[in-house]
């Protein structure tokens, strides 16, 4: 017989907005914020021309929380798990945050957006950082000129100097273990030439 999960409930208040979402053991950090998701949209400016990507939405935490700082149709949400896309869609629903865009693929590939002024994303932490790697470099080639990708981790040099390598500079603000890297880009191609 299959053991069903128990959904997980939780409020969530951040700067003075109230959320509820519901989770699954499955996704990441199904018992609450994780903290340094919360770090991370500490850092975030939010203005109403925002379009906004939340990379790797999980349950939805983040994209949701921009849709009531800025139009939900603005607001972009994806993930490579069906389950964490459906329960985030669910998570919408219940925030009133309709006409979030919500896609089911590997990283951008189900996203047809582009052109971001931000993208926000708290990567799985692989050894080999290949996910990391993609999410970076293609995340550039997403922004608008001037756009800025915020990303949090708990590791620092490897992150450092790849956001240095693709966006010509980093912001870097650590908390409680964990790192928010800030990349602004500035121009239409990579700070440094990529080797094959």
């Amino acid at each position: 017989m299959e053991k069903t999960q128990r959904p997980q409930e939780f409020t969530v208040t951040i700067d003075g907005i109230t959320l509820q979402f519901s989770s699954e053991e499955s996704l990441f950090s199904p018992h609450g914020a994780d903290k340094g998701t919360l770090h991370m949209l500490a850092h975030v400016e939010f203005t109403q021309d925002d379009v906004l990507l939340d990379l790797g939405c999980g349950y939805g935490l983040v994209g949701i929380y921009a849709a009531k700082k800025i139009p939900p149709d603005r607001v972009f949400m994806t993930d490579i798990d069906p389950c964490a896309v459906r329960i985030a869609q669910r998570n919408a629903i219940s925030n009133q945050v309709e006409g979030i865009t919500l896609t089911c693929g590997n990283a951008y590939e189900a996203v047809e957006k582009s052109k971001f002024t931000q993208i926000l994303t708290n990567p799985p932490y692989h050894a080999d950082f290949s996910v990391a790697k993609a999410f970076i470099e293609k995340g550039f080639n997403r922004l608008a000129i001037g756009g800025k990708m915020y990303m949090v981790t708990k590791r620092k040099e490897w992150y450092k100097n790849k956001m240095i390598a693709i966006f010509g500079g980093v912001r870097i603000w650590e908390e409680d273990g964990y790192y928010v890297f800030l990349g602004e880009k500035k121009a239409p191609s990579y700070a440094k030439k990529l080797k094959k």
